[in-house]
């Protein structure tokens, strides 16, 4: 009677031990399907975590480009000393949102001999000189400005260095909205002067006041005006 009852407390117990050792089993193998998922959605997140910051990056340089700063390289030498070639400059586009442009800001537009190509991405830099409703000649490469009232004035030229102005040119009656500009290298300078479409660059035209240069060196170049 002993031996029976311990015969089946042996077999109870292996039963048991089988038992366990499946449900084990069968809660392993759960976890490793669960697990599966769980594991492909942390390499997701981790892509994201890594991408986001530089997709973030890319849309607020590009805004910024577009809405806030223009950024160009100066090909020639229209602009010496004030600008050299190859520099890179960066201009303002919201300069103008406050106030009308000045006389002698330096400025990045788009010329009209070239948009009338149908070219609006060709960067011109030069300086304003003459502005709406002002009359402007070119004597003997002196630059004279006459007012609305009839008052005239030899405009300052420190910042043309390279070598001394020649030429006549003009009388330029400058409209509403628009400006007469000229390169500081004034004996080398495509600028209103030399253009056939029209001498003037329309408000609509003007990307932004140059700031300043930033390649190959760091200058302010706005306090040049």
């Amino acid at each position: 009677m002993d031996n029976e009852i311990k015969n089946e407390v042996t077999e109870v117990t292996e039963e048991t031990a089988v038992t366990e050792v499946t449900t084990a089993e069968t809660t392993e193998a759960a976890t490793q399907k669960t697990a599966k998922p769980d594991k492909k959605k942390s390499t997701l997140k981790e892509i994201l975590d890594f991408c986001l910051p530089i997709i973030i990056a890319l849309v607020v340089a590009v805004g910024l480009k577009t809405f806030v700063f223009a950024n160009a390289e100066v090909p020639t030498g229209s602009m010496l000393n004030t600008i050299q070639e190859k520099d890179r400059i960066i201009a303002s586009r919201l300069e103008y949102n406050f106030h009308d442009p000045e006389r002698y800001d330096i400025i990045i537009f788009r010329a009209p001999d070239e948009v009338a190509k149908g070219d609006n991405k060709t960067y011109y830099v030069k300086r304003i000189i003459g502005l709406p409703g002002e009359t402007v000649e070119v004597k003997d490469g002196d630059v004279f400005v006459t007012d609305a009232d009839g008052k005239t004035e030899q405009l300052r030229d420190d910042f043309v260095t390279v070598e001394e102005p020649v030429g006549d040119y003009g009388p330029y009656v400058v409209p509403e909205e628009s400006y007469f500009v000229m390169g500081d290298n004034r004996n080398h300078s495509a600028d209103s002067r030399m253009w056939v479409t029209t001498n003037y660059v329309h408000r609509d035209l003007i990307v932004g006041k140059v700031k300043f240069r930033y390649y190959p060196n760091f200058e302010i170049l706005e306090e040049k005006n």
